[in-house]
């Protein structure tokens, strides 16, 4: 979706950054006395999740950029670090959480890189292994078409050896990373889903086979790559739907060249649902067999999750038995279930994707 305003926090009016990003497209521009102005015009909007993907925000992160990411404890979770660069997206996916995460949503860029990189050098420093990414609070190549960030952080990361930037999104916009130095310390990540869901809950997006065909690219080019079926969407038919997705990313991309793949369920916060209802009123996402789960998020049934993910399992382990699968925020029970085995007995969540990330990324231990 295209960016009709931009607006500058008076704060960073003078920054390098903001006269960079504005030098990319003629959009009209207004500085702002801080963040209040742009929520409240956004607010005024008959849909502020729209207006909200249509202006950007150029300011200063006042929060740490490396942060924990927002799991919990109720289930296995993989201590994943969120680099934050940004918040929203341009895409339009029905599911999405930060359509209710943020009040009122807003494209956000934060251009004080400054403070970014000195977090990342006292990262560094400790030589603590880590799995970083750009992905949870945005999508993180939506900011190519207005920034140099893949251009900034993938020779960053390239040199030092203990961790590993994920750039996870559904688009193409893959270009740049191919002429970069990355020494094999990013992975080019996507998240998958039937054409079905695609379809008719993903505005935006890119199709499913552009989406492989960018992979495919950046395997090409060295990079290891991973896949994210997150959120799965039980429908008629989907078993076959999701199987069929599975087949089409081992005919685009060797099992050798991928870190993981990880599998979830679609699960939302109550509040999500009237969202949903208002600007999908095609979609039949919220009306499956939903029950509350323990973190207070509805979540399918726990038999039709299970049979499901044992499908799809059985026809990765089929395909690739030696590519690392996860899941997103799920519990023992389920794991056993479907996989067979729990973390537990294999190291632990965390240290299971740390020994792919080792082996597929030239870290170091």
């Amino acid at each position: 979706m295209p960016i009709t305003q931009i607006y500058i926090d008076q704060e960073v009016a003078d920054h390098p950054l903001v006269a960079a990003i504005r030098s990319r497209r003629p959009v009209p521009a207004v500085v702002v006395s801080g963040a209040r102005e742009v929520f409240e015009a956004v607010s005024a909007d008959d849909d502020p999740v729209q207006k909200g993907k249509e202006v950007l925000f150029l300011t200063r992160n006042r929060g740490p950029f490396i942060r924990k990411c927002p799991g919990t404890r109720h289930y296995r979770c993989c201590d994943y670090m969120i680099l934050h660069v940004g918040t929203f997206c341009t895409m339009d996916c029905a599911y999405c959480i930060l359509q209710s995460y943020f009040h009122p949503p807003v494209l956000q860029y934060f251009v004080n890189h400054d403070d970014m990189h000195r977090e990342l050098d006292r990262h560094f420093e400790q030589k603590t292994f880590r799995r970083i990414g750009t992905g949870e609070f945005t999508d993180s190549m939506i900011w190519e078409y207005w920034t140099d960030l893949s251009r900034v952080l993938v020779p960053r990361f390239a040199r030092q050896t203990h961790s590993v930037l994920e750039l996870k999104t559904k688009t193409t916009a893959v270009d740049a990373l191919k002429h970069l130095d990355h020494r094999r310390k990013t992975i080019a990540a996507w998240s998958v889903n039937t054409e079905t869901v695609i379809r008719q809950n993903e505005r935006g997006t890119a199709a499913l086979t552009a989406r492989l065909r960018a992979a495919a690219d950046c395997a090409s080019w060295g990079y290891p790559v991973a896949f994210h079926f997150d959120p799965m969407v039980v429908y008629d038919g989907c078993e076959d739907a999701y199987e069929k997705v599975v087949e089409q990313i081992f005919q685009h991309v060797s099992p050798e060249n991928i870190v993981w793949i990880s599998i979830g369920s679609f699960r939302f916060m109550p509040a999500l649902k009237p969202t949903i209802q208002q600007r999908f009123p095609d979609s039949t996402l919220v009306y499956g067999e939903f029950v509350p789960g323990i973190d207070e998020k509805m979540r399918y049934f726990k038999p039709l999750r299970i049979r499901l993910y044992r499908r799809i399992y059985d026809a990765l382990r089929r395909i690739a038995p030696e590519v690392t699968v996860y899941f997103c925020m799920e519990d023992d029970e389920v794991w056993q279930k479907s996989f067979g085995f729990t973390p537990a007995e294999k190291g632990g969540l965390p240290w299971m994707l740390d020994e792919s990330a080792i082996q597929h990324c030239n870290l170091t231990t």
